[in-house]
């Protein structure tokens, strides 16, 4: 079914998560140079900084919450299909935000696939 990568990046440039127009921009490059193809966009500015977005895409969804006052970004990537392009645009924005941690987890959606070879459905 595809591949969920959960991650928090750490140490991130606060001025690179603070407003949407940035992030806009970032996400919006990162998502066009990873081949994924965006259905729709929603975006939301916090007072006085932080942003909270969220794309649908053809292939499931990719979403982001700033706290730009820890320089922290709770990351969300979920891809059917090819692993390749959640692998690609994640990073491809770890190399946008250079944090100096990263925590991930990596979720195989495959409880179907793994049921159809156990002949359980």
């Amino acid at each position: 079914m595809g591949i969920h990568i959960i991650a928090e990046l750490l140490g991130v440039d606060p001025e690179k998560i603070s407003r949407v127009e940035i992030v806009r921009n970032i996400f919006d490059r990162v998502i066009y140079e990873s081949n994924l193809k965006v259905i729709s966009s929603n975006f939301y500015q916090f007072e006085p900084y932080g942003v909270s977005a969220v794309y649908l895409l053809r292939e499931s969804h990719l979403s982001v919450h700033t706290w730009p006052e820890h320089g922290y970004i709770a990351l969300d990537i979920f891809t059917c299909g090819s692993n390749k392009l959640a692998y690609k645009a994640f990073e491809l924005l770890v190399k946008e935000f250079k944090p100096k941690i990263i925590k991930k987890k990596i979720l195989k959606r495959n409880i179907y696939e793994q049921s159809q070879n156990a002949n359980t459905l």
